[in-house]
């Protein structure tokens, strides 16, 4: 149903663009727009949740939940690996971004080969900067694609913080080598091949 209300509501804003007799320069803007939500959608929409109270303003940080259960795909949901995860989600998702980089500093001092500790670290790099990819954040998301140049997980990560981070380029370049390193019957490939066409349509109605 979520995706037939999004069409639902593209198709009437085009009739409604019709109507109005938007100019040239306003359609791309517009179809940009309903791409973007698109892409929006398909990563944080959850039709399935049943309805609730509106939360508090503090409750954004729940925004997360969708990318923790896709990291849990990719990663695993059970040993050490998974544990240090769930401690760094529950500091972030209190607020506290710099305990939650140092969890993953000592995670990663304990097991330096480790792709998914040092990925992880590369995303709460980027959370505790402010969704900014400052250097120390590329330095622990480069170094995950070093030791994991097969595995599709860091490049899957480092492209949605450039997506977040508004470098679409970047990001769909990621995503795509990340869809290269993903085996045919993985239970997530339908995910990344759907963001992949998504961000690329919202790419190409803004010219990029």
């Amino acid at each position: 149903m979520g995706w037939l209300i999004l069409l639902g509501l593209a198709a009437a804003s085009i009739g409604l663009a019709l109507r109005l007799h938007f100019p040239r320069p306003l359609w791309t803007m517009l179809g940009a727009a309903l791409a973007l939500g698109g892409v929006g959608y398909a990563w944080q929409g959850r039709p399935t949740l049943p309805a609730a109270v509106p939360a508090r303003a503090a409750d954004r940080l729940l925004d997360n939940e969708p990318l923790i259960e896709l990291r849990g795909q990719l990663m695993g949901r059970y040993g050490g690996e998974a544990a240090m995860f769930t401690a760094a989600d529950a500091l972030a998702r209190s607020g506290d971004n710099r305990t939650a980089v140092k969890i993953m500093l000592g995670a990663v001092g304990a097991n330096p080969r480790s792709v998914p500790y040092w990925t992880e670290l590369g995303n709460v790099l980027f959370a505790h900067d402010r969704n900014q990819m400052s250097p120390a954040a590329q330095f622990a998301f480069r170094r995950a694609r070093t030791l994991g140049a097969n595995d599709p997980v860091p490049f899957f990560f480092e492209g949605l913080a450039w997506m977040r981070a508004g470098d679409f380029a970047k990001a769909s370049l990621l995503w795509r080598r990340a869809l290269q390193r993903t085996p045919a019957d993985a239970p997530y490939r339908p995910a990344i091949e759907q963001r992949v066409m998504l961000l690329d349509q919202a790419m190409r109605m803004m010219g990029q």
